[in-house]
């Protein structure tokens, strides 16, 4: 019994000196693994914020085109395709003037592991605010595509149909919305933790 006992406290002992021991190189390669990790985050986060602004920029772009030369060569005029095509097209200045604005502050941040961090914050930040606004721009383009149906006359159930995948658009855009914030949040927590 007094055998086990002293195999007991030596097997303890050993452990704290392990314990002990092991300490010091984890942080060390827990500090690399971090910043590997901020870097991995930081490049992802660019990446989806310059797919996103260039699909806003293509999508909104491309369709406010195409709206504003249908609209030229139809012979009657339909205010609200007029709207459409301009807040299309306003949507589209304002994201290209936003991404010249992110693009440029890329320069500030430091090429340390806080300042990665903070990089990688700001554009999973801004990228919150992007899905946002885009989420929030269905609501007039819907509301003026009904308008626009309803002035040219159109089959209620079709603007039904449309106004019902506007609202599926919402929908999903909303799933969308709350990955981007989930990923601000876990980048926000690991701030708050490097800070303490």
């Amino acid at each position: 019994m007094d055998q086990k006992k002293l195999l007991t406290m030596e097997f303890e002992e050993l452990k704290k000196v392990w314990d002990t021991q092991n300490e010091a190189p984890m942080y060390v390669i827990n500090t690399d693994a971090m910043h590997r990790i901020i870097l991995q985050r930081k490049s992802q986060a660019g990446h989806i914020a310059n797919i996103s602004e260039l699909l806003a920029l293509v999508v909104n772009g491309g369709v406010g085109i195409f709206l504003f030369v249908t609209i030229l060569s139809q012979r009657s005029v339909i205010l609200f395709q007029y709207v459409i095509a301009a807040w299309l097209l306003l949507t589209v200045v304002y994201v290209a003037l936003v991404r010249i604005t992110r693009i440029n502050n890329n320069r500030q941040f430091d090429r340390s592991m806080r300042g990665d961090l903070e990089h990688a914050l700001a554009t999973a930040t801004h990228q919150v605010r992007l899905s946002r606004l885009m989420r929030w721009n269905l609501v007039p383009v819907a509301v003026f595509l009904a308008l626009a149906l309803w002035e040219r006359d159109q089959s209620m159930w079709l603007t039904l149909g449309i106004l019902a995948f506007f609202a599926l658009a919402f929908y999903l855009s909303g799933w969308e919305h709350n990955f981007y914030v989930r990923r601000m949040k876990s980048l926000e927590t690991l701030k708050s933790k490097l800070d303490a």
